[in-house]
């Protein structure tokens, strides 16, 4: 039997299409809303729709952040970071003022354009992406495999091989971080029908949690 997977419920983000592609997977999550949920984590999920410093706060006010500093860089229980998860992992961004977990070495950038290039600010769709990461992008296929994505900031990261996956919006930007058991997606696999759920069962199988 597998191991549950805990989904951290700050009050921002997809929870539900996150536990019902989990499901699917046949893997078993809980939702945590108390640190002391948290603190029993053996793989967790930071999902997140919103904006950055909302985000932040709501870790810090509801008690997060000490356990989740515990739990990921002292213990190294795996955490896969999706959307604004995924920044929250971060040093900071451009969105607010709000310092972020610090997790990866990298900053939150908004889409900013070359002249004469005018492109929709957010960046709403399918998009490929270039799969860097082995693991996570187990089985991809090049110009077959595509994600649903739905922001308007991406991360900057200080060191490449941070850098799991690219994707392209004007400019190429970062779609998808690893580094040791931390782990992110800027792209929603929970909406990214049979290449999401691929991607989801490639991480559970990598931090041990597979059905």
């Amino acid at each position: 039997m597998s191991k549950v997977v805990t989904i951290v419920d700050y009050g921002l983000g997809n929870l539900g299409s996150v536990a019902n592609m989990l499901r699917k997977l046949g893997v078993a999550s809980v939702r945590a809303s108390t640190p002391e949920d948290v603190a029993k984590a053996t793989a967790l999920i930071l999902p997140g729709v919103g904006h950055f410093d909302r985000g932040m706060a709501n870790l810090r006010e509801r008690g997060f952040e000490p356990v989740l500093n515990k739990l990921v860089m002292e213990q190294q229980v795996p955490v896969l970071g999706i959307c604004l998860g995924v920044q929250l992992l971060t040093r900071r961004s451009e969105e607010g003022r709000a310092p972020g977990l610090g997790w990866i070495a990298a900053d939150v950038k908004r889409f900013v354009f070359p002249e004469g290039k005018s492109l929709a600010v957010p960046h709403m769709g399918w998009n490929e992406v270039e799969a860097v990461d082995p693991v996570l992008f187990k089985g991809h296929q090049p110009g077959e495999t595509r994600y649903y994505f739905v922001h308007s900031y991406h991360l900057v990261c200080d060191d490449v091989s941070d850098v799991a996956a690219w994707a392209t919006y004007g400019y190429r930007f970062t779609a998808a971080i690893h580094r040791a058991n931390i782990w992110g997606a800027q792209f929603h696999p929970e909406k990214s029908h049979k290449h999401g759920m691929a991607m989801l069962r490639n991480w559970l199988e990598a931090v041990g949690h597979a059905p």
